[in-house]
């Protein structure tokens, strides 16, 4: 679980996203859109919670600007919280209302102004809070370490309801916890795209057309970096294949095409060798020793260097990249500059 949380000025604006439809979708691409993704543009948002506001867009932005008058001080008095689940979890209305009532006791609103809204447009549940920051007492919400407490309510609320537990941000963790490898479902994701791909072509256009239909933008300069559907960059090196990585792959991929197909059907044949059935233990052990013959000229063959040398590449870490999944940068950075403090002291 996810949470998200913004200031603004515009209750307009604010209740207006979390409670229409995408304003640049025309009704067209609306139904285009839910019927290629299985997935509701048109009435996408559905309020779930209302708390001492009621009404439509403009009436309940008229009331929330009512009770901001009480406190003129206070320059952003709109607060947007975003609460986004783990794909394929699924909680019910009430379950979703019960996270937005904590939500807002934990950050001591749950007195003020509030609507909460359960989005469909996204394969990923999740729901919109919008509320008012002013009080009916004329004081404000404090949002002192908001980012921290937004954390820990998640951390919270995933045990509750028994869901995919999320480390917090970096900075939020004990040293300890900056240790644990993050796994990364994004960049897994991208790199099982980029190695299936690969497989399946010999050039590097073919290969950046099969990638930008697998819904990816991809990037290429001195380095390689690929988009993907959520906007997300990440560059190639992050995953395992650099630029030059995937260069090499292609290049290893066209002389394995250019191989006679009599060679690979034969190599073929020896390694996927199994006895032959309804034969004599004798019989058997000329045949064995007649295909490990065999195997031995393959693994000298051309053929055989070229494969595995395209199946190491491919499905083997690099050893700086084994290093750069065990170590944590964050942790190396602040080693650094405990390493500086303690020599300028010595000086």
């Amino acid at each position: 679980m996810i949470g998200n949380m913004t200031l603004g000025q515009s209750f307009s604006g604010c209740i207006g996203y979390c409670l229409e439809d995408k304003i640049n979708l025309s009704e067209e691409q609306k139904m285009e859109l839910s019927i290629n993704e299985n997935l509701q543009h048109k009435d996408r948002a559905e309020v779930i919670h209302y708390n001492n506001c009621f009404g439509t867009v403009s009436e309940l932005a008229s009331q929330f600007n009512e009770v901001r008058k009480l406190s003129s001080r206070v320059e952003k008095p709109v607060m947007h919280i975003s609460l986004r689940f783990a794909p394929g979890e699924s909680l019910s209305k009430d379950q979703l209302v019960e996270i937005a009532q904590a939500c807002a006791a934990e950050f001591k609103f749950d007195q003020n102004q509030y609507v909460c809204a359960l989005h469909k447009d996204t394969r990923e549940q999740h729901i919109h809070i919008v509320a008012n920051r002013v009080g009916y007492d004329g004081k404000a919400v404090n949002l002192t370490n908001n980012y921290r407490r937004m954390a820990n309510f998640c951390r919270q609320m995933e045990k509750k309801y028994n869901l995919k537990e999320v480390l917090s941000p970096r900075k939020f963790l004990s040293k300890e916890q900056r240790l644990i490898p993050r796994h990364d479902s994004r960049k897994e994701r991208l790199k099982k795209d980029v190695r299936e791909t690969l497989l399946q072509v010999t050039t590097y256009q073919a290969f950046e057309q099969k990638m930008k239909a697998l819904g990816y933008k991809v990037l290429k300069g001195r380095g390689i970096s690929f988009i993907d559907d959520k906007k997300v960059k990440i560059k190639g090196s992050e995953v395992g294949f650099s630029l030059s990585k995937i260069e090499r792959i292609l290049e290893l991929r066209q002389k394995v095409e250019m191989v006679p197909k009599e060679e690979k059907m034969r190599a073929k044949m020896i390694q996927e060798y199994q006895p032959r059935p309804g034969l004599t233990a004798y019989q058997k052990l000329i045949e064995q020793t007649y295909m490990s013959a065999q195997f031995e000229q393959l693994q000298q063959s051309a053929f055989f260097k070229l494969q595995d040398e395209l199946f190491k590449i491919l499905f083997e870490p690099q050893q700086g990249e084994q290093q750069s999944q065990s170590l944590d940068p964050h942790w190396l950075m602040e080693l650094k500059r405990k390493k500086k403090k303690q020599q300028r002291h010595r000086l």
